[in-house]
C-alpha cells in the first residue's frame, strides 16, 4: 500500500491518535490543545485519513471508535525519505550538515548520533 503525504491538520490528529492507540472523536478532540476544534471537523478529518488508508474503525452502534493502520514508524520513514530525496538528494550528508548549520543539533545529540554511526561499522 502506497502511503501518502498528511496535511498539517490531519497529521495532527493521526499524532494523537498514535498516542492514544485508538479512540472515538471525543478523546481525540480531548487529547487536542486548546483550542478546541469543532467536533464535525474532527470527524471529517477522521474520515479522510480512513479514505487515506491510514485509520480504520470498530463500529459500537452509531459510534465509531478509530486505530491508526499506518504506524509512527511507517510515516516517519515516507516522511524522512520525502525530506532526503525532495531537499537533500537523498543524501543523510548534506541533511545532517544542513541541521548542524541551522543549530538544530546540539552536541549532545552530534555526540549519539557518531555513537549510532560505530555501532553501524561494528555491525
Amino acid at each position: 500500500m502506497e502511503i501518502k503525504e498528511l496535511t498539517r491538520a490531519e497529521e495532527q490528529i493521526m499524532q494523537v491518535l498514535w498516542q492514544l492507540k485508538k479512540g472515538f472523536v471525543k478523546d481525540l478532540i480531548d487529547a487536542l490543545p486548546e483550542p478546541k476544534p469543532a467536533y464535525n471537523t474532527v470527524s471529517t478529518f477522521v474520515r479522510i485519513l480512513e479514505t487515506k488508508g491510514f485509520v480504520d474503525h470498530t463500529a459500537f452502534g452509531k459510534s465509531h471508535e478509530y486505530f491508526p493502520v499506518i504506524s509512527k514508524e511507517q510515516y516517519q520513514g515516507f516522511a524522512t525519505d520525502k525530506l532526503l530525496s525532495g531537499y537533500f538528494d537523498n543524501s543523510v550528508k548534506r541533511m545532517f550538515s544542513f541541521f548542524v548549520k541551522k543549530e538544530k543539533i546540539d552536541l549532545k545529540e552530534a555526540d549519539e548520533i557518531l555513537k549510532l554511526i560505530e555501532q553501524l561499522k561494528d555491525k
